[in-house]
């Protein structure tokens, strides 16, 4: 299953484009493209700190407090989505790599750096929600998260702009080819309570 698939198609249409565009100032085209963007980096942000075992339990603790988000009825989800528990989930995603990479998504899609914010503490609690509901529909432990997240990653063309070398290129904040040390450890204490 590809997640990134399933939550394109979920918002890739006039209405939905719209409503996460509306409270930003952003136009369908301008989310549509943030989303192409900025949808593959969390998740592979996601994939690269559950890698380690206490990244994916942290994850996987993260997930069971989502699995009741109601992303099914996508409308009523973003007319009640939490903004600022959107922003700690981008945080804690990104962690001091995170207004960089906003940045950098602004830079790329146009938009301004706070109309990206807005758009993104949307998209990241919905991406938190259909993980979690496809985690729990799969039965998942934490110590499948790494292969569930693997098996979810777009799927590109492998070329130089395939989805993926973008979300690398957005990760790869100092630039020397490797995410490793951009995002590393990042899920420590991931949404602690």
């Amino acid at each position: 299953m590809d997640i990134f698939k399933l939550l394109n198609e979920q918002i890739n249409n006039s209405d939905m484009l719209d409503k996460l565009g509306s409270s930003a100032g952003a136009g369908p085209s301008q989310v549509q493209q943030l989303a192409q963007m900025g949808l593959p980096a969390l998740l592979q942000a996601l994939g690269r700190n559950a890698s380690t075992s206490e990244g994916a339990a942290s994850l996987a603790n993260a997930l069971d407090q989502h699995q009741e988000d109601d992303v099914d009825d996508l409308d009523g989800f973003l007319n009640n989505v939490d903004r600022e528990d959107g922003a700690k989930i981008l945080q804690h995603i990104f962690a001091d790599k995170n207004a960089g990479i906003q940045n950098r998504l602004a830079q790329k899609t146009g938009l301004q750096t706070n109309q990206v914010m807005d758009i993104m503490a949307q998209l990241a609690p919905l991406l938190m929600g259909t993980l979690a509901q496809q985690k729990k529909q799969r039965n998942v432990d934490q110590s499948g998260i790494a292969e569930l997240l693997g098996g979810m990653m777009p799927q590109g063309n492998g070329g130089k702009n395939s989805l993926m070398n973008m979300a690398m290129d957005l990760l790869d904040a100092d630039n020397d080819g490797s995410i490793v040390d951009d995002i590393g450890g990042v899920l420590k204490g991931f949404l602690k309570q």
